[in-house]
C-alpha cells in the first residue's frame, strides 16, 4: 500500500498510539471506560469515521483496512478497539440517512463519537415532524464518551408495530444527543470492562425525521463499494478483528514472559522448553492462517463490490465464515498462551489474564456465534436457507 495513501496514514497513526493504549489499559479497566483523552485522540485521527462516506468527511476505508486498524488498537487495549468498532460501524448508517440529517450528525463535527445499539429495544410513536421515542438499550459500548447515541426502535401505531411490505415489523435506527438520554450503570462484567457498555435510556424523547434511518429493505443513499458490502459482515469483521488483536497481544506477552520465567527449581527458562516452543509455533500458525483466510475473503468480496456494486448470499456467507473462524481461533490461541503462562497468568500484573477475559467476552457477541456456521453450511449444501442475518 502506498505509504501516502490516507488509509496507510491512518494505520500509521493508530500504530503509533498503541504503546499509549497499552499503558492505559489497566486504568481503563478499573474505571470501566476508556479515558476521554484517548477517545479524543482516536477520533481526531479518523478512527470513528472509518465507515463514513467521504462526502461527509469520512475515511470510507475498505473492510481489510478496517480490520487492520481495529487489530492494531486491540493489541494495545481491546476495550478501546471495541469502542472504535461499535462507533465506526454505527457510521455506516450515515450512508442510508437523509443528507441533511447525515450532515448534522457527521458533517458538522469532524471528531464526533457515536454509540449505538441496532436492536429494536425502543418504541417510536409517530408525531408531527418525527417520533416520540421511549426505550432502554443494553451494551451501549463507549456511551459515556459519545456525543450522539443511537437506539433501534419499532414504530408503534394504534398499539401495534407498523409492518413493512415484507410482512416484518419496521425497525428504525434513531439518533439523539447524549445529553438527552440517561446512562444506567450496568457494566459489571468479566471482560472488556473498559468499554463501559452500560444501558442507555430515553423517555418520550422527540426525534426528528432527519435523525432517523433504516438498513432493512433499503438501499444506501451513497453509492460506493463500501456500502454495497453487507452491514452484518462489516460488524462481524469488526468483532473478529478485535479478537485477532487480542490473540496477537497474548502471543507477544507470553514470548516476553518466557524469556525469564522458570519452573520452581528448574534450570531452563520457559522459552527453552519444547512444550512452549511447540505451542507458540502452533498458535502462531493458527493465527496467521485464520488472518490470511480473512484477508483473502475480504479482498475478493471487496473486488466484487467494486466491480458489480452487489454482494450475493455466497459472498456474504464467506465473510461471516471467515469472521467466526477468526474469532474462534483467536480464543483458542489466547487460551493456549494463558495456560502456558501457568500461575503467573492469573495475576493482575500479567496482561494474559486480561487477554483471557477479553477474548471470551468477544466470543459471546452474536455476530461471531458458531450458529452462523450452520447457515453457511446450509448454503454450501444447497439447502433452503434464511439468509436475512448474513
Amino acid at each position: 500500500m502506498n505509504t501516502h495513501h490516507p488509509s496507510a496514514v491512518l494505520l500509521d497513526k493508530i500504530r503509533a498510539l498503541r504503546p499509549k493504549l497499552k499503558e492505559a489499559a489497566p486504568e481503563s479497566e478499573r474505571q470501566r471506560r476508556v479515558s476521554p483523552e484517548l477517545i479524543a485522540e482516536l477520533a481526531e485521527m479518523g478512527a470513528f469515521r472509518m465507515l463514513v462516506p467521504r462526502e461527509l468527511g469520512g475515511e470510507e476505508v475498505n473492510p481489510w483496512v478496517f480490520l487492520q486498524a481495529l487489530e492494531e488498537i486491540a493489541q494495545g487495549d481491546a476495550a478501546a478497539a471495541w469502542c472504535v468498532m461499535t462507533g465506526a460501524t454505527t457510521g455506516v448508517l450515515s450512508a442510508y440517512m437523509d443528507e441533511e440529517g447525515a450532515q448534522q450528525l457527521w458533517g458538522e463535527h469532524p471528531d464526533v463519537v457515536m454509540a449505538g445499539i441496532f436492536a429494536p429495544m425502543g418504541k417510536a410513536v409517530p408525531v408531527d415532524g418525527g417520533y416520540q421515542l421511549t426505550g432502554r438499550w443494553p451494551f451501549a459500548s463507549g456511551c459515556e464518551n459519545s456525543s450522539w447515541r443511537m437506539g433501534g426502535a419499532l414504530v408503534i401505531e394504534d398499539g401495534k408495530p407498523r409492518m413493512g411490505d415484507d410482512g416484518a415489523p419496521i425497525i428504525y435506527s434513531m439518533f439523539f444527543r447524549s445529553e438527552d438520554s440517561e446512562v444506567i450503570d450496568t457494566w459489571s462484567v468479566n471482560g472488556l470492562r473498559g468499554t463501559g457498555s452500560h444501558d442507555i435510556a430515553v423517555k418520550e424523547l422527540f426525534v426528528p425525521e432527519s435523525h432517523i434511518t433504516t438498513l432493512l429493505g433499503c438501499s444506501p443513499r451513497v453509492q460506493a463499494p463500501l456500502f454495497a458490502f453487507p452491514v452484518f459482515g462489516l460488524l462481524a469483521t469488526g468483532v473478529a478483528a478485535v479478537g485477532l488483536g487480542i490473540a496477537r497481544a497474548a502471543i507477544s506477552t507470553l514470548v516476553e514472559l518466557a524469556q525469564s520465567k522458570r519452573s520452581f527449581g528448574g534450570k531452563k527458562t520457559m522459552a527453552q522448553q519444547e512444550l512452549t516452543q511447540l505451542q507458540v509455533a502452533q498458535s502462531e500458525a493458527d493465527l496467521q492462517a485464520a488472518r490470511a483466510l480473512f484477508q483473502t475473503t475480504l479482498q475478493e468480496v471487496w473486488d466484487i463490490a467494486e466491480q458489480t456494486g452487489k454482494i450475493g448470499d455466497t459472498e456474504k456467507a464467506r465473510v461471516r465464515m471467515a469472521a467466526v473462524h477468526a474469532a474462534t481461533v483467536s480464543a483458542r490461541v489466547v487460551d493456549a498462551m494463558y495456560h502456558l503462562g501457568g500461575g503467573t497468568s492469573i495475576y493482575e500484573r500479567c496482561d494474559l489474564q486480561r487477554h483471557f477475559r477479553d477474548v471470551h467476552t468477544m466470543t459471546q457477541h452474536i455476530m461471531v456465534s458458531p450458529k452462523i456456521m450452520t447457515t453457511v453450511g446450509r448454503l454450501q449444501l444447497g439447502l433452503p436457507t434464511n439468509t436475512a442475518q448474513l
